[in-house]
């Protein structure tokens, strides 16, 4: 016989990791709303339908019918189970299942025995106890004539308790008595409901401790996303390559000492507008050149617009996804949970054999959940690192002009392998782009600012020969190599040609004619 009991409920044997010693009994407790009748009903339809343990039900509050209405919400046959005597419903009160619990041979012991039943749902304790409170009842004796009894008949019991601030949370013996306690929470931030679930204690073995994502879904009742972060940070050896994976741009590969190196993480940091989308796409055609296969990652672009403005500077993104070799996924902030994004997101990786892959943009994530998003990161990076993966992270810098640091919680630079800096530089009153390339582990890059477009192709670097002229044809646009401070928040953009004037006394090159507010 199997030492562990499956739940069968989606994502919580993996927090269990495999499931509950056999023979120890659960409390899940919360307040109400938290889902706990709704966990409890999954545990006996799951033991009924999937494992061949029959089961059965005592309810005090919700008949027969609002607990068949409830299940087929989630597409559960309940009613067919109980035809078929794999499940049973007892409608009680708390006075009279009291009384049974003293009488190992009663009328609720004769009922489960009927149906050799396996696993045990009793909804819930709190009026129990208040009962047993208001008529001087031993409850606590009771309590541990049921755990024993229940035991003996080799049933695996589930209790739900109601955790009220009004009423105080489970008494401690309570909480001694039972081998597992599963703790059910369900907050509002930012309007949006968060469910989450943590196993508090579980005897005999065990898992995975902290807070993991909870949700109710439709068609599947209760689904336990475990906390991104509960992935291993690290390994004892991990996979490293010699290999090089370009960024899709010759010049900027140069920059890198010959591209990424293939399971790096790389960060992409600026200002909406400086390319980053761009680059990303730029690299992912050219890893999809050489045989790889990609993920984009859109939090900022539904696919459609995506594939439309791509296609504007050659990009056949379309094609690319039609083919296989190029996957998006996209998903709106608004209602972003990070463990069920991860867990998508590794899903796909997984089944897809995907190993480039771009973010864009994880200000959203820092957007979504602050205090969690450099954990978050870390975890994207470790599972990608163990796959040899090779990732992009693209982080929307809030700073126009200059750059002071990469995020204000993240703190990114040392989470990551290569960072790349796309910044607008006003030289005149013109806005250029530069590109910088400040850290590449393993490599030596080069320590340059350089200038880039965005054209037919990509991010295109230009050459450092000769200048062209402003708009007015006034004061000359120069190479950047004829500026200096290019990347300070404050730096010095005065014209070479004008400090050359001054230092030869000669005449100052004329000014721009500013448009006056006064007709002509």
């Amino acid at each position: 016989m199997n030492m562990l009991v499956n739940t069968g409920i989606t994502g919580l044997d993996e927090v269990l990791l495999g499931g509950i010693p056999r023979g120890n009994n659960l409390i899940v407790e919360g307040a109400p709303g938290t889902g706990k009748t709704t966990f409890g009903l999954g545990f006996i339809y799951a033991g009924a339908a999937l494992y061949d343990e029959p089961g059965a039900i005592v309810s005090f509050e919700l008949d027969t019918a609002k607990l068949l209405r409830d299940a087929s919400g989630f597409n559960w046959d309940l009613q067919g189970l109980i035809d078929a005597g794999k499940i049973k419903v007892i409608q009680t009160s708390p006075a009279v299942l009291l009384s049974e619990f003293r009488n190992a041979d009663g009328a609720f012991a004769d009922a489960l025995r009927s149906i050799g039943a396996r696993r045990l749902l009793i909804d819930g304790l709190t009026p129990m106890r208040l009962y047993a409170e208001v008529h001087d009842k031993p409850f606590r004796e009771d309590v541990h004539l049921l755990i024993e009894g229940l035991a003996r008949m080799g049933v695996t019991t589930m209790v739900t308790a109601e955790r009220d601030e009004s009423l105080g949370s489970v008494p401690s013996h309570e909480r001694f008595v039972f081998d597992t306690i599963i703790s059910l929470t369900r907050e509002e931030h930012r309007r949006r409901v968060h469910r989450r679930l943590t196993v508090l204690k579980s005897r005999g073995q065990d898992f995975i401790a902290g807070s993991h994502t909870m949700r109710i879904e439709a068609g599947r009742g209760v689904h336990v996303y475990r906390r991104a972060q509960s992935r291993p940070i690290s390994l004892i050896d991990q996979q490293t390559s010699d290999q090089r994976v370009s960024t899709g741009s010759k010049a900027i590969d140069e920059m890198m000492d010959g591209g990424l190196y293939a399971g790096s993480v790389t960060m992409v940091s600026g200002i909406s507008g400086t390319g980053k989308t761009v680059f990303s796409v730029q690299f992912l055609t050219a890893a999809i050149g050489t045989g790889h296969k990609t993920l984009l990652v859109s939090l900022d672009e539904h696919p459609r617009q995506l594939i439309r403005n791509a296609a504007t500077l050659g990009f056949d993104l379309a094609g690319l996804v039609d083919k296989g070799e190029l996957f998006i996924h996209y998903e709106s902030p608004l209602e972003l949970e990070l463990d069920i994004h991860f867990d998508r997101i590794i899903k796909l990786v997984e089944e897809k054999g995907i190993d480039c892959v771009v973010f864009d943009s994880c200000a959203v994530y820092e957007m979504t959940s602050p205090t969690e998003v450099a954990d978050y990161l870390y975890a994207l990076a470790t599972f990608f690192k163990n796959r040899l993966a090779t990732i992009i992270f693209n982080y929307e810098s809030p700073e126009l002009l200059g750059i002071s640091q990469i995020s204000e919680e993240l703190k990114g630079s040392h989470l990551v392998d290569n960072i790349i800096l796309l910044n607008y530089v006003e030289i005149s009153t013109v806005l250029r782009r530069a590109i910088a390339v400040p850290k590449v582990r393993g490599s030596r890059n080069r320590q340059i600012t350089r200038e880039y477009v965005i054209a037919e192709g990509g991010l295109q670097l230009l050459d450092e020969e000769g200048g062209y002229a402003d708009s007015a044809g006034v004061v000359p646009q120069l190479p950047f190599s004829s500026y200096y401070g290019l990347l300070s928040r404050s730096p010095s953009r005065q014209s070479p040609l004008v400090e050359d004037a001054v230092a030869r006394g000669a005449p100052l090159p004329d000014s721009v004619e500013l448009p006056t507010d006064n007709p002509a």
